[in-house]
């Protein structure tokens, strides 16, 4: 086939057109994109080659999506306010700096999932009115543990979490539910 501009396209011109073709969802009100390329429509030959190296790539490397955080179920937050279930492991983050409290809650997240536990308390503290020193932030666990849980390296340990009830400390503790550890057999 060749193009309005006298250049031959090749196959591999041809079968990444069809390829593109394929993947395009058309607008609303607009006719579906032809298989067939035109020819003012034509890749140059470098960037032909980029683009099956990336899409070859692509294809090769899925990256898994981090699993879904999801809520405390509504029974469980009634047990749980009812004080007819427990919590099974607490750590108090109180007076640690950002980047020990961070190390200290993912050591115990993947201790605490390794014993078999499904509900475990984080306690951050509420932060004081009292005014902070020398441009120090008051409260800043309480607003980054949750910041912490959400990200995609604690997806794998986190189920869900929730503000605690004010027995367990109140806005100053979460209820951390923890995934189950995959057994990974012969």
């Amino acid at each position: 086939m060749r193009s309005r501009r006298g250049k031959t396209l090749s196959e591999a011109d041809i079968a990444l057109w069809r390829q593109v073709a394929r993947s395009v969802k058309p607008l609303p009100g607009r006719a579906p994109v032809e298989a067939e390329p035109p020819p003012e429509a034509a890749p140059p030959p470098a960037m032909e080659t980029a683009l099956i190296a990336v899409t070859a790539k692509v294809e090769k490397s899925p990256v898994p999506a981090a699993p879904p955080l999801a809520p405390i179920e509504r029974r469980l937050r009634t047990q749980l306010r009812r004080g007819q279930q427990g919590v099974e492991a607490a750590i108090d983050l109180h007076g640690m700096r950002q980047d020990e409290a961070h190390l200290a809650l993912r050591s115990f997240l993947r201790r605490e999932q390794a014993r078999g536990t499904r509900l475990a308390l984080v306690v951050t503290g509420k932060g004081g009115p009292a005014p902070a020193l020398f441009g120090e932030e008051r409260g800043v666990l309480r607003r980054m543990v949750p910041h912490w849980l959400r990200l995609p390296e604690m997806r794998g340990l986190v189920l869900g979490f929730e503000e605690a009830e004010q027995r367990h400390g109140g806005s100053g503790a979460l209820y951390v539910r923890l995934r189950r550890l995959r057994e990974h057999g012969p």
